[in-house]
């Protein structure tokens, strides 16, 4: 399991590679440049700026100035922000960034799972009717249409919870992000795990343990939620990589202090450093996620860690 786990460490460092390249040459290959802006600078305190941000020099020297900070761990100065750098930025919205990233994920293996359970429990029956129709408005809409409408309805009309912000950081400020985040994987989780279970409930074994009497509710449970569940494991990679980049809109919706609005605010003010540290952070934490599902897929499955 450990070589295993080395071997797939050890295959993700040229994808970051290449990816952290890419990324640097399209920011700085785009047209117009950090400083740009409504009222231009004197040419004077431009040239200063490039000299203090190592933007005078050749691109190739600048890209291995930014590799060789990297490797010692430093994401570069932000350009629009002198008082934090980009990782002091990243740092300072990583805890709400997380908190609703992981609830959202939880909650969308939980309310997945339990709903496809149900679905293949009560195939081709009313419920399994009703919650198909519920999935698929969940997978069908886009976070960024499902916000306003629940931030209508349950903000406004109903005023349950409040429409946006931080607040003073109870839960109620954060159940309309978690849920728009998390709806259109639970949808995804279920029909998946819906398909799967209903695959494994044919199977011979699944048969035996109804002949000895036991109940459906408990033939799940023991024996076929576990070879079912696989399927939704391979989906948990691209779920977190879906989740993380969604909540850059998501952050932007409901005014949340999160890395998503940071990276926003970069992006509008064409602040390239923190554009390219915030895009980095996150790839580094997609293949690190993917990572883990590969080794939790491999801890299900003996086959996979032996090829």
């Amino acid at each position: 399991m450990i070589k295993y786990a080395l071997r797939r460490l050890l295959s993700t460092i040229p994808v970051l590679w290449i990816a952290v390249t890419a990324c640097f040459f399209v920011l700085r290959l785009a047209p117009g440049g950090p400083f740009d802006g409504e009222r231009p600078l004197p040419p004077v305190i431009l040239k200063n700026l490039a000299i203090h941000y190592n933007l005078d020099k050749p691109l190739i020297q600048q890209y291995l100035i930014y590799v060789g900070d990297l490797l010692r761990g430093d994401l570069g100065p932000s350009f629009a922000s002198e008082d934090f750098t980009v990782a002091q930025q990243i740092m300072i919205g990583l805890p709400y960034t997380f908190t609703i990233g992981t609830a959202a994920f939880l909650i969308a293996i939980i309310v997945g799972v339990a709903v496809g359970c149900l679905g293949a429990l009560y195939q081709n029956k009313a419920p399994d009717y009703i919650l198909g129709a519920l999935i698929l408005i969940g997978v069908v809409l886009p976070n960024f249409l499902i916000a306003p409408i629940l931030q209508l309805v349950f903000g406004i009309h109903l005023a349950w919870f409040p429409v946006g912000g931080w607040g003073d950081g109870s839960i109620k400020y954060l159940i309309l992000p978690i849920v728009v985040l998390a709806l259109p994987h639970a949808g995804r989780i279920s029909r998946i795990t819906r398909g799967s279970m209903i695959e494994v409930m044919n199977q011979n074994f699944i048969r035996t343990a109804k002949a000895k009497g036991i109940g459906p509710r408990l033939t799940v449970m023991r024996h076929a939620l576990k070879p079912a569940l696989m399927p939704v494991v391979s989906y948990l990679g691209p779920a977190a990589s879906y989740l993380l980049t969604g909540s850059l809109v998501v952050e932007s919706i409901f005014g949340l202090p999160g890395i998503g609005r940071y990276f926003v605010n970069a992006a509008l003010n064409r602040d390239y450093g923190m554009v390219l540290g915030t895009v980095i952070f996150y790839m580094v934490l997609i293949v690190f996620l993917n990572l883990l599902v590969d080794i939790a897929y491999a801890w299900l499955d003996p086959k996979v860690r032996n090829r």
